[in-house]
Protein backbone atom coordinates (compact mmCIF):
# COMPACT_ATOMS: atom_id res chain seq x y z
CA UNK A 1 0.00 0.00 0.00
CA UNK A 2 1.22 3.20 -1.14
CA UNK A 3 0.57 6.50 0.41
CA UNK A 4 -1.52 7.73 -2.91
CA UNK A 5 -3.73 4.83 -2.11
CA UNK A 6 -5.25 5.35 1.40
CA UNK A 7 -8.38 6.18 1.04
CA UNK A 8 -11.47 7.03 3.65
CA UNK A 9 -14.17 3.94 4.49
CA UNK A 10 -16.88 4.25 2.24
CA UNK A 11 -19.65 6.07 3.29
CA UNK A 12 -17.09 7.39 6.53
CA UNK A 13 -17.80 11.05 4.57
CA UNK A 14 -20.81 11.51 3.22
CA UNK A 15 -21.22 13.80 0.54
CA UNK A 16 -23.22 17.16 1.66
CA UNK A 17 -25.89 18.29 -0.22
CA UNK A 18 -25.73 21.03 -2.26
CA UNK A 19 -28.18 23.66 -2.32
CA UNK A 20 -29.44 26.09 -4.61
CA UNK A 21 -27.89 24.43 -8.01
CA UNK A 22 -31.22 24.33 -10.16
CA UNK A 23 -34.30 22.75 -10.14
CA UNK A 24 -32.96 19.90 -11.55
CA UNK A 25 -31.32 18.97 -7.98
CA UNK A 26 -34.31 18.99 -5.51
CA UNK A 27 -32.64 21.92 -3.44
CA UNK A 28 -32.50 24.52 -6.15
CA UNK A 29 -33.43 28.30 -5.90
CA UNK A 30 -35.00 28.72 -2.19
CA UNK A 31 -32.60 25.34 -1.05
CA UNK A 32 -35.32 23.54 0.69
CA UNK A 33 -35.94 26.81 3.05
CA UNK A 34 -39.60 27.76 1.45
CA UNK A 35 -40.08 31.65 0.66
CA UNK A 36 -38.69 34.96 2.21
CA UNK A 37 -39.08 35.55 6.09
CA UNK A 38 -36.97 35.62 9.01
CA UNK A 39 -36.53 32.03 9.13
CA UNK A 40 -35.48 31.86 5.12
CA UNK A 41 -32.50 34.01 6.37
CA UNK A 42 -28.91 32.76 7.26
CA UNK A 43 -28.01 32.88 10.88
CA UNK A 44 -31.82 32.27 12.55
CA UNK A 45 -32.35 30.22 15.46
CA UNK A 46 -36.03 30.89 17.12
CA UNK A 47 -35.34 29.07 20.43
CA UNK A 48 -38.38 28.73 22.33
CA UNK A 49 -40.43 30.35 19.93
CA UNK A 50 -43.90 28.29 19.72
CA UNK A 51 -45.42 30.11 16.98
CA UNK A 52 -47.08 33.01 18.27
CA UNK A 53 -47.96 31.32 21.36
CA UNK A 54 -47.25 32.16 24.67
CA UNK A 55 -43.75 30.22 25.16
CA UNK A 56 -43.80 27.77 27.92
CA UNK A 57 -41.45 30.00 30.05
CA UNK A 58 -43.40 32.89 30.16
CA UNK A 59 -46.30 30.32 30.95
CA UNK A 60 -44.83 29.31 33.84
CA UNK A 61 -45.03 31.25 37.26
CA UNK A 62 -41.59 32.17 38.66
CA UNK A 63 -40.48 30.56 41.57
CA UNK A 64 -37.93 30.33 44.75
CA UNK A 65 -35.19 32.15 45.12
CA UNK A 66 -31.08 30.86 44.32
CA UNK A 67 -29.03 31.86 47.42
CA UNK A 68 -25.48 32.64 45.15
CA UNK A 69 -23.51 32.95 48.79
CA UNK A 70 -24.63 29.55 49.91
CA UNK A 71 -22.66 27.75 51.40
CA UNK A 72 -22.16 24.06 50.72
CA UNK A 73 -20.33 21.81 53.19
CA UNK A 74 -19.16 17.95 52.41
CA UNK A 75 -20.87 15.53 54.43
CA UNK A 76 -18.54 13.07 56.70
CA UNK A 77 -20.25 10.22 58.58
CA UNK A 78 -18.43 8.85 61.28
CA UNK A 79 -18.46 5.37 60.09
CA UNK A 80 -16.51 7.08 56.69
CA UNK A 81 -14.22 8.46 59.14
CA UNK A 82 -13.56 5.32 61.02
CA UNK A 83 -12.81 3.79 57.67
CA UNK A 84 -10.22 6.30 56.82
CA UNK A 85 -8.27 5.69 59.94
CA UNK A 86 -8.16 1.94 59.81
CA UNK A 87 -7.27 2.62 56.43
CA UNK A 88 -4.40 4.74 57.05
CA UNK A 89 -5.38 7.86 55.42
CA UNK A 90 -6.26 9.90 58.56
CA UNK A 91 -4.08 9.49 61.95
CA UNK A 92 -6.38 9.47 64.78
CA UNK A 93 -3.10 10.49 67.15
CA UNK A 94 -3.13 14.04 66.14
CA UNK A 95 -5.94 16.47 65.90
CA UNK A 96 -7.73 16.20 61.99
CA UNK A 97 -8.74 19.51 60.88
CA UNK A 98 -10.85 20.34 57.50
CA UNK A 99 -7.13 21.10 55.50
CA UNK A 100 -5.95 17.21 56.81
CA UNK A 101 -9.56 15.97 55.37
CA UNK A 102 -9.35 17.93 52.15
CA UNK A 103 -5.34 16.31 51.29
CA UNK A 104 -7.26 12.85 52.71
CA UNK A 105 -9.42 12.99 49.44
CA UNK A 106 -12.52 12.92 51.72
CA UNK A 107 -13.86 16.50 50.12
CA UNK A 108 -12.85 18.39 46.99
CA UNK A 109 -14.07 21.10 44.90
CA UNK A 110 -13.63 25.48 45.25
CA UNK A 111 -17.55 25.55 46.09
CA UNK A 112 -16.92 22.87 48.86
CA UNK A 113 -16.49 25.75 52.34
CA UNK A 114 -16.26 22.83 54.77
CA UNK A 115 -17.14 19.77 56.64
CA UNK A 116 -19.95 18.54 58.34
CA UNK A 117 -19.79 15.21 60.67
CA UNK A 118 -22.76 13.19 60.32
CA UNK A 119 -23.47 10.41 63.22
CA UNK A 120 -24.43 7.59 60.60
CA UNK A 121 -21.66 4.77 61.28
CA UNK A 122 -19.73 3.63 64.04
CA UNK A 123 -16.05 4.76 65.30
CA UNK A 124 -13.83 3.67 68.21
CA UNK A 125 -11.06 5.63 68.01
CA UNK A 126 -10.45 8.38 70.04
CA UNK A 127 -10.28 11.21 67.61
CA UNK A 128 -10.09 15.09 68.07
CA UNK A 129 -11.79 16.72 64.96
CA UNK A 130 -12.11 20.42 63.79
CA UNK A 131 -14.81 20.96 61.46
CA UNK A 132 -17.29 23.55 60.21
CA UNK A 133 -20.51 21.43 61.53
CA UNK A 134 -21.63 18.24 63.64
CA UNK A 135 -24.52 16.76 64.03
CA UNK A 136 -25.76 16.17 67.83
CA UNK A 137 -25.66 12.22 67.48
CA UNK A 138 -22.00 12.60 65.66
CA UNK A 139 -20.89 14.71 68.46
CA UNK A 140 -22.02 12.04 70.99
CA UNK A 141 -20.71 9.10 69.14
CA UNK A 142 -17.10 11.03 69.23
CA UNK A 143 -17.20 12.12 72.72
CA UNK A 144 -18.32 8.16 73.62
CA UNK A 145 -15.52 7.05 72.31
CA UNK A 146 -13.25 9.40 74.11
CA UNK A 147 -12.92 12.23 71.43
CA UNK A 148 -14.19 15.59 70.93
CA UNK A 149 -15.42 17.92 68.21
CA UNK A 150 -15.10 21.52 67.39
CA UNK A 151 -17.32 23.39 65.08
CA UNK A 152 -15.88 26.09 63.29
CA UNK A 153 -19.55 27.71 62.42
CA UNK A 154 -21.74 28.60 65.07
CA UNK A 155 -25.51 27.74 64.31
CA UNK A 156 -27.68 30.94 64.80
CA UNK A 157 -28.32 32.42 68.12
CA UNK A 158 -25.50 29.82 69.60
CA UNK A 159 -21.43 30.49 70.01
CA UNK A 160 -18.68 27.80 68.18
CA UNK A 161 -18.35 25.40 70.84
Amino acid sequence: MKLNELRDNAGARPKSKRLGRGIGSGKGKTSGKGVKGQKAREGVALNGFEGGQLPIYRRLPKRGFTNINRREYAPLNIGTLAALIDAGKLDAGKPITEAILREAGVFGGPKVSGVRLLGRGEIGAKVEIEVSGASASAIAAIEQAGGSVKTLVAKAGQDAA
